[in-house]
């Protein structure tokens, strides 16, 4: 699968693919992720990115030039817009925005089948219209909050895509019985050793080695509360 990820603040990925299951996901080749600078595709000098908007208002709206040049520059695999041509490339491009449908743990899952998403980070005030109208397949936005811009989401969208790919947990069944499998489950409580520490104590249901109770036992535990 192909990640690729067009933001104004390339510097701020660093870490994240430098780290952890990411780093060993992209080393193992399961992943790969490519990360884009739109302001390489503007057209001034001063590689600007935003402007006022019309009609007046507070803040910088990010302009649609060089978002629409640095999609163009993509592979053919990610111009596709018409929905025939998506259904054979098996790709998606994506916009963060505060004001996009909810990313759940399903929406994840139907990302993670695909063979490449691109995600646009917006930033400032917004983004211009135009790009939502005409580049894009569907806006996103992770929670109801507004944040600075759509860098921070992208690596939480990003995360949880690579995370439920083949072969990137080492083990497949971890990603299997997780909270939010279906919308509003939780996990059951997990415990490790020490068995007793500082006289807290691991239920002894889970120390017995009788598996029929402990399935049961997580059954009990795990609850459902549906999204609000």
């Amino acid at each position: 699968m192909r990640i690729t990820i067009l933001t104004l603040f390339p510097g701020m990925f660093t870490g994240f693919l430098s780290e952890s299951i990411i780093k060993r996901a992209i080393e193992a080749g399961k992943i790969e992720i490519n990360i884009i600078n739109i302001r390489d595709f503007t057209s001034d000098k001063h590689h600007t990115t935003d402007q006022p908007p019309y009609g007046g208002g507070p803040g910088m709206i990010m302009m649609i030039e060089p978002i629409h040049r640095a999609l163009d520059s993509l592979s053919p695999l990610s111009k596709g817009r018409t929905q025939e041509e998506l259904a054979v490339k098996n790709s998606k491009t994506v916009l963060l925005s505060a004001k996009g449908k909810l990313f759940t743990q399903s929406l994840a899952k139907e990302y993670s089948q695909l063979e490449e998403i691109t995600l646009i980070c917006g930033h400032y005030e917004g983004v211009d219209e135009r790009v939502a109208e005409h580049l894009i397949d569907e806006e996103v936005r992770i929670g109801d909050y507004v944040l600075t811009g759509g860098e921070l989401p992208s690596m939480v969208m990003a995360d949880s895509i690579i995370r439920l790919l083949p072969g990137v947990l080492g083990d497949d069944e971890s990603s299997a019985d997780e909270s939010h499998k279906t919308p509003g489950y939780l996990e059951y409580p997990q415990y490790t050793r020490p068995a007793e520490y500082n006289g807290w104590k691991v239920p002894e249901v889970l120390l017995n080695g009788n598996h029929k109770e402990i399935d049961e036992w997580r059954k009990e535990k795990a609850t459902f509360a549906p999204p609000a």
